[in-house]
């Protein structure tokens, strides 16, 4: 699709009755975005069913030793560096990662043209065992479709997250998240942007949760790096394994600090050492490495 083509995305399209919006009060247009970005949700639960078959294929390639990466510009390319940075405190894993065109400092401003081009160092380290996951709102940013291509050539499991149905991103899983047009023509870091950031959270969330991050709805895998997450760290052994308050302070310290470890410890009535050889044995999951001890 050339740059003529942008004008018959959906993505690109006016929104009907807004001829006046400049004129509205603030109010109004408040009220006006925020009803939009709850359309988002429509848009994603109708995704469900690609969003379940890309977080599958994901979680079978890190089980394998694999990586997931997203990529993206502009806004997409923002949101998939938010979600990778995420990943490793709440899961304790650097198994997840972003790149947005024109690098880091697109981050923080806008390199102008840099969505354009695609530019191959930028995943110089991608193999057959990774997940790459292009964002693109239109479906047809220039940087989005080289980095799928690249991935498909090294043999990586491509997705494709976009905002426009029968867009020309191809890949092994395509994610379609038809927001439609936005309250302010054409800016997708609105409706479509908000789409894509729940997607990822499903993506990168669902995914841990397969490789046994979780313990429950316990982030058991979790990086104790602040004072917040210590507290954490000390409710969630607590909670998860029925102790009191200094047991699971305790086992937690025996544990160097890791969650899951004490959890394992305290349930099972071993020490952290034979806990940690029993996850270790269940591949990191809780559940299988306590076995048929009584648990929630």
């Amino acid at each position: 699709m050339g740059v003529q083509g942008l004008d018959a995305l959906a993505t690109e399209a006016v929104r009907p009755g807004l001829d006046d919006l400049d004129a509205r009060p603030i109010g109004e247009v408040v009220a006006l975005l925020v009803t939009a970005e709850g359309e988002a949700h429509a848009a994603v639960a109708a995704a469900v069913p690609r969003i379940a078959a890309a977080a599958e294929a994901i979680a079978a390639r890190l089980e394998h030793g694999g990586r997931l990466i997203y990529a993206g510009a502009g806004t997409p390319g923002r949101l998939g560096v938010l979600d990778a940075a995420e990943c490793a405190p709440t899961f304790g894993t650097d198994l997840v990662r972003g790149v947005i065109a024109g690098g880091p400092a697109a981050l923080t401003e806008a390199i102008e043209g840099a969505e354009d081009t695609f530019e191959p160092t930028d995943l110089a380290d991608l193999t057959a065992a990774d997940a790459l996951v292009g964002i693109t709102a239109s479906g047809r940013t220039p940087y989005v479709l080289g980095a799928l291509e690249h991935a498909r050539a090294v043999g990586a499991l491509t997705v494709a997250m976009v905002n426009n149905p029968n867009s020309a991103a191809s890949a092994d899983v395509v994610i379609e998240l038809l927001t439609g047009p936005e309250v302010l023509a054409g800016s997708t870091r609105l409706t479509a942007g908000t789409a894509q950031k729940v997607v990822l959270n499903a993506l990168s969330t669902s995914v841990m949760i397969a490789l046994g991050k979780a313990y429950g709805p316990r982030m058991v895998d979790v990086r104790a790096t602040n004072a917040k997450l210590r507290r954490r760290a000390v409710r969630i052994v607590r909670d998860a394994a029925g102790a009191d308050e200094e047991t699971a302070a305790a086992a937690l310290a025996a544990a160097g600090g890791h969650a899951k470890t004490a959890i394992v410890a305290l349930l099972a009535g071993i020490d952290a050492a034979e806990a940690a050889v029993r996850l270790d044995r269940a591949r990191g999951r809780v559940r299988a490495a306590l076995g048929s001890v009584n648990t929630f």
